[in-house]
């Protein structure tokens, strides 16, 4: 290493990333162009970073592999900032493998992380869980075990294991002190006031309440009955830690029924609940369910079999029972209902939930997240820019979508979710 690229690297370590550029900004060797890279990703410029990395890449030569590998992380790295989510994980498997193989262990860490945070985004719980597990835990730098405790605590909130996430973010927060960084000490401080924003409202008789995460958890593990609209399903017995469980069918003893692909389902839940322990006339199901206000025979043989279909779910949980005028819902004993609505009203919301991170999302990578195909993601990101909510930068393949930070409340229990609990 000669003395512009080390004096460079010591300016970047730093955070000078211009001095770094003013060494190496007209030099086009290899390691210049990945220390040019990394100063244009602190400056911002990802697209241009992320070209410099692929030139620095190919231009080392085939013994040079440790050197391609830390090229292949830092570029992911900042695909992962751009929310550019798409394509596949084996370069990036493959470069945290030679990585280890040549005993660079932080920045084996960091391709894990890398991984398991952009599983996190995608909503694949599972298996950022196996990847946080897969990562090294030997001689790491305090920065890096800042960072994997702040994927540990967002995977605990994201499945509302409030407990964890706070210790997670208590030992994030001794080691960001410890790394002195204060751009890593402000992201664990942003996300501890996240747990005492409101995350989601109760509804009862006399109106709304909000409720912060550690409410929501405690009213998970109570023995209400809950009609879950955040996350689209009915929980019932302290079950929060089992949500978004298997098929109901497979699973007679699961005490949480999830109905996210079984929206006629949930509507009908959702009125009986919020109606509870009163009953609901048929006319206004068929009106609320169905979207059609002169229902006739037909709707209303149409509701039974929906009504029908609710019952086997709800089996093992509460009842639904006939009435002169409509429905009722009987739960067990003295059991409560309790309906929980997300902080955001609209079919939208989880598209907002994605975006209020304050990253620029392409339409992929949106669609990835949600599960949902780009012309639907379209559609929606569409009606939002007309509301105000969201708002384009840059056209054609370079367009990302982007929306003011929603500072008011956390939007947690609205982001993707695909946790087996297995």
């Amino acid at each position: 290493m000669d003395a512009l690229i080390a004096a460079s690297a010591r300016a970047l370590a730093a955070g000078d990333s211009l001095g770094a550029l003013r060494r190496i900004a007209l030099r086009d060797d290899p390691p210049a162009l990945a220390l040019r890279g990394i100063a244009m990703a602190q400056l911002g410029e990802f697209a241009r970073a992320r070209e410099l990395f692929k030139r620095a890449a190919r231009g080392f030569g085939p013994h040079e592999a440790l050197a391609r590998a830390r090229c292949v992380v830092a570029d992911a790295e900042v695909a992962l900032a751009m929310r550019d989510l798409g394509g596949s994980t084996r370069s990036l498997h493959a470069a945290a493998a030679v990585l280890l193989a040549h005993a660079d262990i932080p920045n084996a860490m960091l391709a894990r992380l890398v991984i398991a945070r952009r599983l996190v985004l995608l909503g694949k719980l599972d298996t950022a869980a196996q990847a946080l597990n897969d990562t090294p835990s030997d001689a790491i730098p305090a920065r890096l075990v800042a960072g994997h405790a702040l994927i540990c605590a967002e995977l605990a909130l994201r499945t509302l294991r409030i407990a964890q996430a706070h210790a997670m973010l208590a030992h994030a927060q001794i080691a960001a002190s410890a790394a002195n960084i204060p751009a890593l000490i402000a992201e664990v401080e942003t996300v501890r006031e996240a747990l005492a924003r409101p995350a989601a409202r109760l509804a009862h008789a006399d109106g709304e309440r909000a409720l912060n995460l550690d409410d929501v958890a405690r009213l998970l593990h109570s023995d209400s009955l809950v009609v879950d609209a955040c996350r689209r399903g009915i929980s019932a017995g302290g079950n929060a830690g089992n949500i978004a469980g298997s098929n109901v069918g497979s699973n007679a003893g699961n005490r949480w029924r999830p109905l996210a692909r079984r929206p006629a389902l949930f509507a009908l839940a959702l009125q009986l609940a919020r109606a509870w322990p009163g009953d609901v006339d048929r006319d206004t199901l068929i009106a609320e369910v169905f979207r059609l206000r002169r229902p006739d025979d037909t709707h209303r043989a149409r509701l039974r079999v929906e009504i029908g279909r609710l019952r086997a779910v709800l089996k093992g949980l509460a009842h639904i029972d006939a009435t002169p005028r409509g429905f009722v819902l009987r739960t067990q004993g003295e059991q409560a209902v309790s309906v929980l609505l997300p902080p955001i009203d609209g079919d939208r919301a989880s598209l907002v939930a994605l975006l209020s991170d304050g990253a620029a999302w392409s339409t992929s990578a949106l669609a990835l997240a949600l599960g949902a195909s780009q012309r639907t993601v379209q559609r929606a990101l569409a009606a939002l820019e007309e509301e105000g909510r969201v708002r384009a930068l840059g056209r054609a393949r370079a367009r990302r979508w982007m929306s003011p930070p929603l500072t008011e409340f956390t939007t947690t229990l609205l982001l993707p979710v695909g946790w087996s609990f297995g």
